[in-house]
């Protein structure tokens, strides 16, 4: 008598320890009552009936990658993580529409949204994204070519997020981001595109070295000709200057010899006749003859009238 009470008292606990069931944060369980979905439980403590409830096992198969060696591990549990979660499918061979082999790997940002249906509609959710994941990759990059597939990494990510998006609404999942790791060419092909970024940056250099030049002389060609012009302004600029000079020259001498009663025709004259006086009276020859009209002696006068008028205005500054 006294064991089978022992013996109901410790039913009796595992029993209550098989009914209370404490869920962690960012987690849930989903508790099916005689192999139906019954309700699903929320962080915190849950009381269960031990008999009738019975949570959920999932069984996922999840790839892993250590060192060298690859395979599949499967993950036996009853709780649904509802954090974001990050998925690493494997490197894979895929073809461009240049029928150019490459090796790409990337990374799945996704998260649980709806836990019934990321286990009622689904067997193997991880490996049901990384295989769509794969053969999404595969459309995506058959339809570019190996430049534009290089190139256009962002493009990729977010068709590729896109599509997954949509195919794995109905399984309660978000895909946030999708990353490309590698994207990595043959090795013929590298060497070749090697060369041609080599062959590119070469041919930039001409052609800077080219422009470079050019502009050089074009420079130089502008200053030789702001030069010129410059010489041709100041010289243009001078000759100017000696026309006023001897214009006003001219203009005061006018009016000198209009206060005398001389022309400047006759001034002229006779500032000729005085050079050519001071030539023959210069040159070595005994026997000098001077011709000179009648009009001269007018002339000569009116000069020695400027002159004693130009001698009274010194003296006159001088006092």
């Amino acid at each position: 008598m006294e064991y089978a009470v022992v013996a109901l008292v410790v039913l009796a606990i595992v029993l209550v320890a098989r009914g209370i069931k404490v869920v962690r944060q960012a987690e849930v369980m989903l508790i099916e009552r005689v192999g139906k979905f019954h309700r699903q439980l929320s962080p915190g403590l849950n009381v269960l009936f031990p008999v009738l409830d019975q949570s959920r096992a999932m069984s996922w198969i999840l790839p892993i990658k250590s060192g060298v060696r690859a395979g599949n591990v499967i993950r036996l549990t009853d709780r649904v993580d509802l954090r974001e979660t990050v998925l690493d499918f494997p490197q894979q061979r895929v073809i461009t529409r240049d029928n150019v082999v490459i090796e790409i790997n990337g990374l799945l940002f996704a998260q649980i949204t709806d836990p019934m249906r990321a286990v009622y509609e689904v067997s193997n959710l991880p490996m049901a994204i990384e295989k769509l994941a794969q053969t999404t990759l595969r459309n995506i990059i058959g339809e570019l070519d190996l430049d534009k597939a290089l190139s256009s990494r962002d493009d990729i990510n977010s068709r590729m997020r896109e599509v997954l998006d949509d195919a794995t609404d109905k399984w309660g999942v978000k895909v946030n981001r999708v990353e490309l790791q590698d994207i990595s060419p043959p090795p013929e092909i590298q060497l070749a595109m090697e060369k041609q970024m080599k062959a590119e940056r070469d041919r930039r250099a001409v052609v800077l070295t080219a422009e470079g030049e050019k502009t050089a002389r074009l420079l130089r060609a502008e200053g030789i000709r702001d030069a010129a012009i410059a010489e041709a302004e100041g010289e243009r600029r001078r000759l100017v200057l000696e026309a006023e000079g001897e214009g006003e020259a001219l203009s005061r001498i006018g009016e000198s010899l209009s206060g005398i009663g001389t022309s400047p025709a006759q001034y002229l004259i006779a500032m000729e006749y005085l050079r050519m006086m001071r030539e023959i009276a210069s040159s070595d020859t005994n026997q000098r003859t001077v011709f000179m009209p009648f009009e001269s002696a007018a002339v000569l006068g009116a000069v020695g009238s400027l002159k004693e008028l130009l001698g009274e205005a010194k003296g006159e500054a001088a006092t």
